[in-house]
């Protein structure tokens, strides 16, 4: 029996070079079982474990069909003939960066659409014309409804980890977009799951689909081996946590909540272990930052909340650790479904102290996970055949000088006030051009006149603590200020001036509080 490759499954030459290029040779299962009928044109549901190989299952396909079409022809502005939708923004990017090459191959423009970051770029992208759209269902529809994008021309939607956005409660927005393409195009739906509304999809917008199911439905995690560590206290947890993430391979640490995750992250660099966070509260370019140097292997550990679950693939993650564990059981499938991905090998393992130990049995349950609890500490064995070779210790960078507002370091205000205690008075306070500042005169000319300099401590920024930018200084007495009426009681006589409070000088009127 012959060898299937992706030439003998009707790729056609360029994209099979384009694969063979990056290592891809051999097709995965769920391409082996979609490809000809998506390579045919028929409507395809795809159901699949994640890191099955979904994305070049409807990737391939795509580019092949547009590419054949396209030769020669030209793009119209804001029409895109190709549609991806993906429930999250990690998860787009990364469908985008595979898509790429491939698309580059047959002279296919593409672009990502997603919230988060500003829209300038993805409007100038669609007014200049692009063949293909990576989209998440919210900023697309608003672009939509700007009039940037219209989706008439589609002839190939692809909705990816469609279970994942009926989680996220986007089903509505995802049927409103879809309606907006023609009903005979090609839809393709990628899935782990039929629940929670998906099926409903399936119904609405397929065609004598052709199913694909390269898994059990429930479960989209497989070849891995799972472990269930029990620990006695907070502390030792703790003491093991940073045991596991100390060896050399790529592992991913989840927490439930964006602040643990935020902390676990800067305790392990510290600790020597570098580390990147990822969770809700970072932006976009602080994701892509973190993302980029866990799949470079700057940083070999990874610290995040389930934003992560589905939208992270990194290759040759040899770990992934539910240092809480998850609330229900999907989320610990995708977040475990990190690991053993492409065909590779993968270890899960699970934290709890013994108040945790009912709550475990029953996610693991639901699961379909079978595995006995071990009682460990960090010297155990079984935990030191996880960690491996321990990797060398590196010293965490040093913290940099705080910057305060205008432009001033904490060292530059400090000297400046050593020199007005050496001098016996106080130096003139400098603009963000180094020029010493000056006051306005009220006297009516609208010139500017220096004015004395107030030898007391008082004519200095009162800086509050608890933000980079400076309280305004008080205008100098030796101004004359414009005549107002008694500052009223609420403003706090005689209290220091905090951020948001506004002492106005030309304009007159009262003092605004922040109302912090």
């Amino acid at each position: 029996m012959s060898e299937t490759t992706f030439g003998t499954l009707g790729v056609p030459a360029p994209l099979v070079s384009v694969l063979a290029a990056d290592g891809k040779t051999s097709p995965f299962p769920i391409q082996v079982d979609t490809l000809p009928d998506t390579l045919a044109g028929r409507d395809v549901l795809g159901r699949g474990k994640t890191g099955s190989g979904k994305t070049l299952a409807f990737s391939i396909p795509m580019v092949s069909r547009l590419g054949g079409k396209l030769a020669g022809g030209k793009r119209r502005s804001g029409r895109p003939l190709g549609l991806v939708l993906a429930p999250t923004r990690e998860l787009a990017t990364q469908i985008a960066a595979v898509m790429q090459p491939l698309a580059e191959a047959y002279g296919l423009k593409t672009t990502t659409i997603f919230g988060g970051v500003s829209q300038n770029r993805q409007v100038a992208a669609l007014q200049a014309g692009v063949d293909i759209v990576v989209a998440c269902p919210g900023r697309l529809e608003d672009l939509m409804k700007q009039g940037f994008v219209s989706l008439d021309a589609v002839e190939i939607t692809v909705l990816d980890e469609a279970d994942h956005m009926a989680d996220l409660g986007f089903l509505p927005v995802v049927t409103r977009i879809m309606d907006k393409t023609p009903s005979g195009g090609q839809r393709l739906l990628f899935s782990a799951t039929l629940d929670n509304g998906v099926d409903k999809l399936v119904k609405r917008f397929l065609r004598n689909e052709v199913l694909h199911s390269v898994d059990e439905a429930n479960s989209p995690v497989a070849a891995m081996t799972h472990h269930v560590f029990e620990v006695a206290d907070a502390d030792a947890k703790k003491e093991l946590v940073r045991t596991l993430a100390s060896g050399t391979g790529r592992r991913i640490l989840f927490m439930r909540t964006k602040h643990t995750a935020k902390k676990l992250a800067k305790l392990l660099t510290e600790q020597g272990i570098p580390a990147v966070d990822l969770h809700g509260n970072l932006s976009q370019p602080q994701r892509d930052r973190n993302l980029a140097a866990f799949g470079s292997g700057e940083v070999r550990v990874l610290v995040a909340t389930d934003v992560a679950a589905r939208g992270v693939h990194v290759d040759d993650v040899e770990l992934v650790i539910h240092v809480d564990p998850p609330a229900e059981h999907k989320a610990y499938l995708h977040r475990s479904g990190r690991t053993a991905r492409a065909g590779s090998d993968g270890d899960v393992v699970t934290i709890m102290t013994p108040a945790q130990r009912s709550d475990v049995g029953v996610l693991l349950r639901k699961a379909g996970i079978k595995v006995a609890v071990q009682q460990v500490t960090p010297a155990s064995p079984a935990v030191t055949e996880l960690v491996g070779a321990v990797a060398e210790y590196v010293k965490p960078a040093p913290r940099a000088v705080q910057q305060q507002g205008g432009g001033r370091s904490q060292g530059a205000n400090a000297q400046r006030k050593r020199a007005a205690r050496e001098g016996g008075a106080e130096q003139p306070r400098r603009d963000r051009s180094g020029r010493p500042a000056r006051t306005r005169s009220r006297g009516g000319s609208g010139s500017a006149a220096a004015a004395p300099v107030r030898t007391d401590r008082s004519s200095a920024p009162r800086l509050d603590r608890s933000s980079a930018e400076p309280a305004r200084a008080v205008q100098s007495e030796a101004a004359p200020a414009r005549a107002r009426g008694p500052r009223r009681a609420s403003a706090g006589a005689g209290r220091p001036i905090r951020v948001g409070d506004v002492v106005r000088g030309n304009g007159g009127g009262g003092a605004r509080r922040s109302g912090r």
